[in-house]
């Protein structure tokens, strides 16, 4: 078995049969403010957009893991005569995402592991920071397989292991044993994975920082977008005020005391064979 495998292995152990329901009760709920704090999705985002090249030209998109659907509606106005779908697990926020989108537009809420689309039936599957919520990202992958029309692109974003470092390590040492940081996989792992799964894609990798004003705004910005620890490990009562204090301390303050988080980034490119 490989290391990826492993991964996934206690990823579904530890996820249990309520996972996805408590992903998308997580998301849906934070719909609402998602788009003021989504600064990192938007940065990635755009990278994905950037990097297609400029003379392509889809007629069927799919924004899988659209949200509230910021990215869906910049891919109708790039490609304006394409009919485009955006598909969440989360119908809170799908409804924003219907609420602030032309009519032009088609939703689903669907899981991305089975998605009810015809084979070969998109041009270009658009998927920004979505996979990396799936214990089963190979599943994943292999759904965008099948919807992809031959010469169709696949472009995925995603977070890599280093995620919020320096948030895991104040936790570490203000509550030994406990996690608080979700978990992302290994660089290697997902190189395997894709490079086996998807031949002659490219990942593209880099590491992302943004200053906030204290870990308080971070873990503020983390409750907006939904993005809070969900490890089944996670603790089942409101963390007491003196480990948040701790936390507090232990996070490395910049010069002029804000703080810094990193995120390792990476990005998937790929062109179905025809």
């Amino acid at each position: 078995m490989s290391a990826y495998s492993d991964l996934t292995a206690i990823a579904r152990s530890e996820g249990g049969t309520g996972s996805k329901a408590c992903i998308a009760r997580g998301f849906g709920s934070a719909s609402g403010t998602y788009d003021s704090a989504s600064r990192l999705q938007k940065a990635m985002g755009d990278t994905m957009l950037a990097r297609i090249p400029g003379n392509f030209e889809p007629t069927s998109i799919l924004d899988l893991g659209c949200g509230t659907g910021w990215f869906t509606r910049k891919l109708a106005n790039q490609y304006p005569n394409a009919s485009i779908t955006g598909a969440d697990l989360a119908s809170g926020m799908l409804q924003q995402a219907q609420a602030r989108s032309p009519e032009t537009i088609a939703w689903l809420n669907a899981d991305a592991e089975q998605l009810p689309l015809a084979d070969n039936s998109a041009d270009l599957i658009f998927s920004n920071l979505m996979i990396q919520w799936s214990t089963r990202p190979e599943t994943v992958l292999a759904e965008c397989q099948r919807i992809l029309k031959p010469g169709g692109t696949l472009a995925i974003s995603t977070l890599l292991d280093g995620t919020l470092e320096e948030l895991k390590q104040a936790w570490t040492k203000a509550d030994p044993g406990q996690p608080h940081v979700n978990r992302f996989t290994h660089h290697a792992d997902w190189q395997q994975l894709t490079s086996q799964q998807l031949p002659g894609s490219t990942l593209e990798t880099a590491t992302l920082t943004l200053p906030y004003d204290s870990p308080m705004a971070l873990n503020r910005e983390l409750k907006h977008l939904g993005a809070v620890f969900k490890g089944e490990e996670r603790r089942r009562t409101i963390t007491a005020p003196g480990r948040f204090k701790a936390m507090c301390t232990a996070y490395p303050k910049q010069g002029n005391g804000e703080i810094i988080a990193s995120y390792r980034a990476g990005w998937l490119y790929w062109t179905k064979a025809t």
